[in-house]
């Protein structure tokens, strides 16, 4: 295994007294607390409030997200049909214009730009066609010209406008659910992704599994190597993490110095086999770079999933501190709705 360096060019941190983890760093002050689960909760509150305001949207956008690119093409055709259609019979009496741009919307939303762009061109095309055979009439000829160039200008002007907000909205969004220290996920994107798996679990009636680790001593690393030293642990652990679990399964900083790995579809005996993993790399990266840090872990294998996120992790939580007060560098494993797994304890 390749041998990592112990000096970081990483800027120190801050003290935070709150915690066992006085390094976090500034930017993470808001992580520090005994009980980040209670943080996770409000968030999940939050969370829940705002979806109910805006269930309708996103009704409407799940559902179009998850149609075929063929049939919104068709869909963005036919509505355009439809409105070139009213506004032939309308006359240049009624304006019709502000139709014209839900078909725009649609492709470039939900497809990509450069359809967006045929579908203006063709907007345009339509809306001239349709003011030709209302038999509008102008004083000059080049009007009528004039008119479908200043068309086809603000349909691609609003392409591009709606194409650029598209990605900075996507950009916003991935970067809201990233940890900005680990670059792992956040609390944010762990409870998002935990009700999918949690109603998917429900359905398909498989396992799930959750496992909250937190790292033991790790107060010494900062007392003794520096505050930066503390924040380059944690981008260590944080990649060792994701680098020994499935594609499928998932890794997200919940508190300062505490991780969560989602585990779908994931058995009792296949669940050890993956922390006990996580946690031997680990423990053997502690042991090169001489940190004196274990690993405490709770973990819990769902045979039937709780209704909701808050639920895990209070019994993952407990677990976990169930190990650290038994004596730190343990894996506790609960198998909920059955028999109790048997706790281990690493040498």
């Amino acid at each position: 295994m390749k041998e990592i360096s112990k000096i970081s060019p990483f800027p120190s941190a801050s003290y935070s007294p709150q915690t066992e983890n006085p390094g976090l760093s500034l930017n993470d002050r808001d992580l520090s607390s005994p009980q980040p689960w209670r943080a996770i909760e409000g968030h999940s509150q939050w969370a829940k409030r705002e979806s109910q305001v805006s269930s309708f949207y996103e009704s409407i956008t799940e559902y179009l997200s998850h149609q075929d690119k063929t049939a919104l093409i068709v869909i963005a055709f036919a509505i355009l049909t439809g409105v070139g259609i009213v506004n032939y019979l309308a006359g240049p009496d009624l304006s019709t214009w502000i139709f014209y741009l839900i078909p725009i919307f649609l492709v470039i939303w939900f497809i990509e730009r450069w359809v967006g762009i045929i579908m203006s061109i063709i907007s345009a095309m339509t809306w001239s066609v349709a003011e030709y055979a209302s038999r509008a009439t102008y004083g000059d000829e080049t009007i009528s010209f004039w008119n479908g160039v200043a068309r086809l200008s603000y349909f691609l002007i609003l392409t591009f406008i709606l194409s650029a907000l598209k990605s900075a909205l996507q950009k916003e969004k991935e970067l809201s659910r990233i940890d900005f220290l680990t670059k792992v996920g956040n609390s944010r994107y762990f409870i998002e992704l935990a009700n999918v798996e949690i109603n998917r679990a429900r359905r398909s009636e498989h396992p799930l599994t959750v496992a909250y680790i937190d790292l033991d001593n790790f107060k010494t690393i900062n007392d003794r190597f520096g505050h930066s030293m503390g924040d380059h642990l944690l981008r260590v652990v944080a990649n060792a993490i994701k680098n020994n679990i499935r594609l499928t399964d998932t890794v997200a900083r919940i508190g300062g110095d505490e991780f969560a790995i989602l585990l779908p579809e994931a058995g009792p005996e296949l669940a050890e086999a993956i922390i006990r993993r996580v946690q031997k790399i680990n423990l053997e990266m502690m042991q090169e770079n001489g940190w004196p840090v274990t690993f405490s872990i709770g973990v819990v294998t769902f045979m039937s999933p709780p209704s909701t996120v808050d639920e895990i992790l209070k019994k993952t939580d407990h677990l976990m501190y169930a190990a650290k007060n038994g004596g730190k560098n343990a894996i506790k494993h609960e198998i909920s709705g059955m028999k109790k797994w048997p706790s281990v304890t690493v040498a």
